[in-house]
């Protein structure tokens, strides 16, 4: 079995692809022939050393994957061979509230990932793909499609009318973006640049606020919105966007935390931005098997298609990394395994 692995850390270099030991499921474990995975911010963090919880020397990286059943262990009841599915990122979350035994088992950093030709999994541990995608669009669902979903559905439902205001346009941003359309909301999108506001806007967003060119942005999606604010909002800019998002806020909204929107540590608010207006925050960290689920079935529903700015080929792995870490990308960066 061909496999990348983590030699050292620090870089994208202390990755190495290496022919590694042929896997076999045991009892009600399956094995993965990994057809496409895709890569996620925290990726990046753990081949650098950094992000949350455990990692190890040696692990296989990457959490997100997607493929078909090769083989199945004994007493698996919830697939057969032949059957595609896609990995979840919390392998023993499959629904209720998180509990912290749930962080502890982290697929490519303590536990091996899916930069591989193949992976064991728990049969609990995975979802049925939704027919009408590639394995390439897939394998981009597990992280930052159930982020932005459980974001949107999760401690405040958005429904139809609302306004959701989403930021940048990374995986968690455009998976968002199409999220918030097909539970009847209304997008503002914030960017960087003229080429991915035209993306956006073909993308359905319904205004797109350059910050380059609008630093104080904040005032003008509570222009656009007529003084209201927003509904709720998917923060994922950290220190430098919390404090305009709370002031972008209804009266009411939410802003859903998406990774270390609050880090480092020490980050200074305005209580007045905190309090006497209703709103609320919540922490989001991915979602469950159920919510996976849930996703799905409305991907499939509204035939929505994840947007993959680049698939790179197995064996140019580490191109796939340097793409991403160049933050040039437009919705998800994808390594097609073949």
């Amino acid at each position: 079995m061909q496999a990348y692995h983590i030699d050292r850390f620090g870089s994208v270099d202390g990755i190495a692809r290496r022919e590694s030991e042929d896997l076999r499921p045991g009892p009600r474990e399956i094995l993965m022939r990994v057809r496409a995975s895709s890569l996620n911010y925290r990726d990046l963090m753990v081949i650098k050393g950094g992000g949350r919880g455990p990692a190890k020397l040696g692990v296989i990286p990457l959490s997100d994957g997607a493929g078909e059943v090769a083989a199945v262990g004994a007493q698996v009841t919830r697939v057969k061979v032949g059957d595609w599915i896609i990995g979840t990122f919390h392998p023993r979350w499959f629904g209720g509230p998180i509990s912290g035994d749930y962080l502890t088992d982290r697929l490519g950093a303590n536990l091996d990932g899916m930069l591989a030709d193949c992976a064991v999994l728990s049969e609990e541990a995975l979802v049925p793909m939704p027919r009408h995608l590639s394995f390439e669009e897939a394998a981009t669902l597990p992280c930052a499609a159930v982020t932005a979903w459980v974001a949107l559905t999760g401690h405040r439902r958005v429904t139809a009318g609302d306004t959701v205001l989403t930021l940048g346009s990374g995986g968690v941003s455009v998976f968002a973006l199409q999220v918030a359309q097909i539970l009847g909301a209304r997008v503002i999108v914030t960017t960087s640049s003229p080429e991915k506001a035209e993306r956006l806007k073909a993308l359905g967003a319904a205004e797109v606020i350059n910050y380059r060119e609008t630093p104080n942005w904040d005032e003008k999606v509570r222009a656009v919105t007529e003084g209201r604010g927003v509904d709720c909002i998917v923060e994922i800019g950290g220190p430098g966007t919390i404090a305009m998002s709370l002031k972008a806020l209804a009266v009411g909204g939410h802003v859903s935390l998406i990774g270390g929107s609050l880090t480092p540590s020490g980050t200074g608010l305005d209580p007045s931005l905190l309090t006497g207006r209703g709103i609320t925050l919540g922490s989001i960290s991915v979602g469950s098997r159920a919510d996976f689920e849930a996703m799905n079935r409305a991907i499939t529903a509204h035939r929505l298609r994840p947007v993959i700015d680049r698939a790179f080929p197995f064996a140019d792995a580490k191109g796939a990394y340097r793409h991403f870490e160049s933050r040039a990308h437009f919705g998800k960066v994808v390594i097609a395994h073949g």
